[in-house]
């Protein structure tokens, strides 16, 4: 199983990875729509990558340790599939709503009388806000670094659209809305079949293989030239490889790991730290400016990620803890006196 491939590695690490990993998945979307490719298209080329890399993983790793799957797993890691693709607009709210469906679910407590229930609140709330910060916030221009490296400047986009009118940008932001559910949901029911189905590799190879149906069926309502399919340059190529093998194949699984470890909420706070790695890299590739409300939004990032990580280890500590018995120091202790066989046999020849 995936525990004992990953079981050396401490979750935590694995989310950072996981969150660059997505980081990437920005830049490379970002390139194949400036180099002409749909993003349809591109989805179901990362959703059959990812696929076609796990399948033979799972059937060698987990040939002998998967339980039989029922059809209630099944339609589950459909839902998971059809849900839980595609690229993710705001997630920085993602924490939030993902606290409130575990809430729902009663996999998340709200406690605000200890210290640990204090951090995840505010440590989530942090995040947030500093993911809204930089966002929505510039400020001024901060020069930290200068490359001459600007990657979108040597492809042309015939499709790229102006920006949409003010009906189009309110229709575009419930779409994001409505995903940060669909998003919260996808890690519940993940922690779900992670019961019922503790095989993280077939699972996620299950799920890429029907997310790659549905979304090749969706992009042909769409994409019907056989031109829109080709992958004609190397960074078309380079980019459905990383998609598929790393985004669709490791971070799945990687995620769906995280979640049988630490819970929904866990995995979904690291969400936020994305967009720093966005910001970042931006600056590197792109020539993006970084601004003021990049580093404050940042900081604040991480320092509610690390105000919800310590107080999820004091929770697990406190689980760890072996109960204390209660003091009998001050109690009567009562004596039993055991009479040696020997001398009932000499009382009774007496």
């Amino acid at each position: 199983m995936a525990s004992t491939c990953f079981g050396s590695v401490h979750p935590g690490i694995a989310m950072i990875f996981v969150q660059i990993v997505f980081g990437g998945i920005n830049i490379f979307y970002k390139l194949v729509i400036n180099d002409g490719m749909s993003i349809r298209v591109a989805v179901a080329y990362r959703l059959l990558f990812g696929a076609a890399f796990l399948c033979p993983i799972a059937l060698i790793v987990e040939r002998n340790k998967r339980p039989k799957l029922t059809w209630v797993v099944f339609f589950q890691i459909f839902f998971l599939a059809l849900f839980g693709y595609g690229p993710a607009p705001l997630y920085n709210l993602s924490p939030a709503f993902t606290y409130i469906v575990a809430l729902l679910f009663r996999m998340e407590t709200l406690s605000l009388n200890n210290a640990r229930g204090i951090a995840n609140v505010a440590g989530t709330a942090i995040c947030i806000g500093g993911a809204m910060l930089l966002t929505f916030y510039k400020g001024i221009e901060i020069n930290i670094w200068h490359t001459n490296i600007n990657l979108l400047k040597y492809h042309h986009n015939p499709h790229q659209n102006n920006v949409g009118s003010t009906k189009q940008q309110m229709f575009g932001l419930a779409i994001a809305l409505i995903a940060c559910v669909f998003y919260a949901f996808w890690v519940i029911l993940q922690a779900k079949i992670n019961e019922r189905y503790p095989c993280f590799y077939s699972s996620t190879a299950l799920m890429s293989l029907m997310g790659s149906i549905q979304a090749i069926i969706y992009a042909l309502c769409f994409e019907r030239k056989w031109s829109d399919w080709k992958l004609v340059s190397n960074i078309r190529l380079i980019s459905v490889i990383y998609l598929g093998f790393l985004a669709s194949g490791l971070n799945i699984t990687l995620m769906a790991w995280c979640i049988a470890k630490r819970g929904p909420l866990y995995v979904a706070i690291f969400n936020p730290l994305m967009l720093l790695v966005v910001a970042l890299a931006g600056s590197l590739i792109f020539q993006e400016k970084l601004h003021l409300g990049s580093i404050l939004g940042g900081v604040l990032i991480i320092t509610g990620l690390y105000t919800v990580l310590w107080g999820k280890s004091k929770k697990a500590k406190n689980k760890n803890q072996p109960a204390v018995l209660p003091n009998n120091s001050d109690q009567e202790s009562t004596e039993v006196a055991v009479t040696p066989q020997s001398e009932i046999n000499k009382d009774s020849a007496v």
